[in-house]
């Protein structure tokens, strides 16, 4: 049985599975100049099976070696994706990757989502340093690793390819010792 993390009374995280896939692909479909900006891989999804072929090779990676990808929903309806890639089990440490649809925005969302993670990463896959990396320009990102107390630790010069061309990345990091400063947050993240 596919895992679920409940976040809170209105957003849920869904293990991905095979039934995400239409609901990846017809958001993405439908919101193609919106999440192209910071998703390079939006001009290479063009049908189904392009969803398909992602859903499956992440639920391979997951019996592999526990990578958790989640879909998100707000209310019931899918929101986006968020989980974690480039997991070195070995140096106990891995990133938080995600996206959000349009019509989910400033709703706190991927924020409240990404500290589930944390909490999920540090307690029950022993890891110990989580990173998000960002674009230098996609300053709402940005916000995300800044509110949870992740430290900025350096700027990988062209460190993406995106639609318009190179992007520095932007680099921020927590770890185990640090969980507390995440998690106290959320009393006035939103409270702001």
């Amino acid at each position: 049985m596919n895992k679920k993390i409940i976040v809170n009374e209105n957003i849920e995280l869904q293990e991905l599975s095979t039934e995400h896939i239409m609901p990846i692909f017809t958001t993405i479909d439908s919101q193609r100049e919106y999440l192209r900006e910071w998703l390079p891989f939006i001009d290479y999804t063009q049908k189904p099976a392009d969803s398909e072929q992602y859903v499956t090779s992440v639920m391979d990676k997951a019996k592999l070696d526990g990578e958790l990808n989640t879909a998100i929903y707000y209310c019931g309806e899918f929101a986006g994706l968020i989980g974690f890639k480039n997991t070195d089990k070995e140096n106990k440490r891995t990133e938080i990757g995600y996206w959000l649809s349009h019509n989910f925005r400033h709703k706190g969302i991927i924020t409240l989502c990404c500290r589930k993670l944390i909490e999920y990463a540090f307690d029950e896959l022993d890891i110990n340093r989580i990173q998000i990396r960002v674009a230098k320009t996609n300053y709402k990102s940005i916000r995300i690793p800044e509110r949870l107390g992740f430290t900025y630790e350096g700027t990988e010069r062209d460190g993406e390819l995106l639609i318009n061309g190179f992007t520095d990345i932007l680099v921020y990091s927590l770890l185990k010792e640090n969980k507390m400063i995440a998690l106290v947050r959320r009393i006035s993240i939103f409270t702001e």
